[in-house]
């Protein structure tokens, strides 16, 4: 699973990529690869990076992040009583600067996706990661792939842009073996459910039920591969033999650089680091380059049904 660098002489003198660099890029990512830019290519105005480096906000348990609805343009996750309400106001033209700059690199950098896709939430991750409290199915150290337990994406890929915005410190990750191993991991073939208990097997009979789940849950609308989707992500977390045997790699994102990863398939943790920003995209799965690498493909050849 290589991280792919793009230095900023790849993007020639501000011009859009033709379509064959953009797609190549898009087969880059949709193969598993995290796209990294030693240096980013949307580096944020000295007084919003001032003004987000001032922040500090005590670790929350209710709050992973502070979140940016673009649709909405509301914020979420800020503890109230410790902001004013000019701050606040700050705080979101601050966050859909970036949302928008992002959105706007990213039409033409990724111009087979353009107008496929629906701008998720943008976050600003202003906490230490090592060493936080969290419960396990929000845990960011923990190996994983991502899914939305509110906010179902029918088959749509998650893609993420981020940006290390520390002024001196790496951002620090580890990966591990992309999506169609990972599920064989999970879910090994043949089947019938096998007796042995424990989350691999939860995770095992999620995937035998993508079969025949007709219903949903209150108010979500989630799919069979949402369904899971969050299985997967909550069971790779809970397996500590995987978390502890499976092959790792470290990857360290250096302070003022980039990257953007489809983090549905390419399992992560967040091991260390401190103050980023993130924006999320749902990809429609039917622009992608090579529609079979989606993992809503990959399930439905395990599982010879529609699951979403």
């Amino acid at each position: 699973m290589p991280v792919h660098a793009i230095p900023l002489a790849e993007l020639a003198h501000g011009l859009p990529p033709s379509f064959e660099r953009a797609r190549s890029w898009c087969a880059l990512l949709e193969a598993g690869s995290i796209l990294y830019f030693p240096r980013t290519p949307l580096p944020i105005p000295a007084p919003d990076l001032e003004f987000l480096l001032s922040r500090r906000q005590e670790a929350s348990p209710l709050h992973k992040n502070i979140a940016y609805q673009p649709v909405h343009d509301a914020l979420c996750g800020l503890e109230e009583n410790q902001i004013s309400e000019g701050e606040s106001s700050r705080f979101r033209e601050t966050m859909r600067r970036y949302s928008t700059a992002v959105a706007s690199f990213l039409a033409d950098f990724l111009l087979p996706y353009r107008e496929r896709w629906q701008l998720d939430y943008a976050s600003f991750r202003p906490f230490e990661e090592r060493g936080r409290q969290l419960p396990m199915h929000k845990r960011n150290d923990l190996l994983h792939t991502d899914a939305f337990p509110t906010r179902p994406t029918h088959g749509a890929r998650i893609l993420r842009f981020f940006h290390n915005i520390h002024p001196s410190r790496t951002r620090d990750w580890v990966i591990t073996e992309p999506f169609p191993q990972l599920v064989s991991r999970f879910a090994p073939h043949p089947l019938p459910l096998p007796r042995a208990e424990g989350a691999a097997a939860r995770c095992f009979k999620a995937l035998a039920e993508l079969t025949g789940i007709t219903s949903v849950l209150p108010g979500l609308k989630r799919t069979p591969y949402d369904a899971f989707m969050m299985r997967l992500n909550n069971a790779m977390k809970e397996d500590s033999e995987f978390q502890s045997h499976c092959p790792r790699e470290e990857v360290r994102f250096a302070p003022g650089s980039s990257w953007m990863v489809y983090t549905d398939t390419v399992p992560h943790a967040v091991l260390a680091g401190q103050f980023a920003l993130e924006q999320t995209l749902l990809v429609d799965a039917g622009a992608m380059v090579h529609s079979e690498t989606a993992p809503v493909a990959v399930l439905e050849r395990l599982t010879g049904a529609k699951v979403a």
